[in-house]
């Protein structure tokens, strides 16, 4: 989502006639793309606040992206402007991709789920769904172009993005009908999306998926947690039996699928035995790779008010058992968090 944040950016820019320098250092202007999701990725803008303090000029520097109002009431003294990322979505200008091969597609932004970690519905707001008609369009002017001089034939690999991808819905049409319209453009390309909450992924997407020829094999569907007190305290209205009798839905009717998964490790008061249930359901299901999170707490949040209990040292002890699990099973890399 940054990255596509970030392409729209670029291409609005260059539309108010800026161009692109590839040395940070010869900018008039400078505009940061934010993630909050974890400190750490806020610290980064900090980081580079600092490098820009030793350039020669001063430019002018905006900051956009996710950003928790603690973290904008500190920013607005750095930075010559602050920009909400929701007012650059614009479809009537071509993004500036930076693949040739792939291209990344919002269909909505915001978030309804409040999972009690979780800053997105702080940060975006609540959920917006794209017109249907206008990420159709893009969709069919990605993977069919004009073409140009330069012989470029369209993308290969769409991604079609949400912070709750499936829940989308714009006037008639639901995410299985998006999926099912895209799926039915012409042209050879590979159809992704992410990311999908189990909550919201009904037996019509299933069914959608089953039919669609240009889909993906591979699927991110986040667990979290194999323990389901742990589930309850972050607020993912799912039980672990529920997660798995919808594994079982989906590979039923996509015997080929190959799923990946997010899982957050030392969640405010989990036990070693909670924790054990992670690693238990993780050997049960067999993930083709699994992104794991070390918890740590983020102001604003539910969870932030539970005593954070669980020392690092644990947290990193159980985010290298599951790694090495992960990786036992597939002989792959199974990659930390931050993808």
């Amino acid at each position: 989502m940054n990255t596509s944040d970030a392409e729209r950016l670029a291409a609005v820019l260059e539309s108010m006639n800026h161009k692109q320098t590839p040395n940070i250092n010869e900018a008039d202007l400078i505009y940061i793309v934010m993630c909050s999701v974890r400190q750490s990725a806020v610290d980064r803008v900090y980081g580079i606040l600092e490098k820009i303090k030793k350039f020669k000029k001063r430019p002018k520097i905006i900051l956009t992206g996710c950003i928790l109002p603690k973290d904008k009431n500190k920013f607005l003294k750095k930075f010559d402007e602050i920009v909400d990322i929701n007012n650059l979505i614009n479809f009537k200008i071509t993004p500036k991709y930076s693949s040739n091969k792939t291209a990344y597609v919002p269909i909505m932004t915001g978030c309804n789920n409040f999972c009690s970690y979780c800053v997105v519905p702080y940060t975006r707001g609540r959920e917006i769904s794209y017109q249907a008609e206008k990420i159709i369009a893009e969709v069919k002017n990605l993977v069919n172009p004009p073409l140009p001089t330069g012989g470029w034939r369209g993308k290969k690999e769409i991604w079609l993005l949400g912070q709750n991808v499936n829940s989308y819905k714009n006037k008639n049409f639901n995410f299985p009908k998006l999926l099912k319209k895209i799926d039915e453009i012409p042209g050879d390309f590979v159809l992704n999306f992410t990311t999908s909450h189990p909550k919201d992924f009904s037996d019509e997407l299933i069914e959608t998926m089953k039919k669609c020829k240009k889909l993906s094999t591979d699927l991110n569907l986040p667990i979290q947690s194999g323990d389901d007190e742990v589930l309850k305290k972050m607020n993912r209205p799912y039980t672990v039996a529920q997660y798995k009798t919808l594994v079982k839905k989906i590979r039923e009717a996509l015997p080929q699928i190959r799923l990946s998964t997010d899982i957050i490790v030392g969640f405010p008061g989990e036990t070693k035995k909670q924790f054990n249930n992670t690693v238990k359901t993780i050997k049960q299901i067999g993930y083709g790779v699994a992104f794991i999170n070390k918890y740590s707490p983020r102001e604003g949040t539910a969870a932030a008010k539970l005593e954070d209990n669980v020392p690092w040292k644990e947290k990193k002890r159980r985010e290298k058992i599951l790694i090495d699990l992960v990786n036992a099973k597939n002989k792959k890399t199974c990659l930390p968090a931050g993808r």
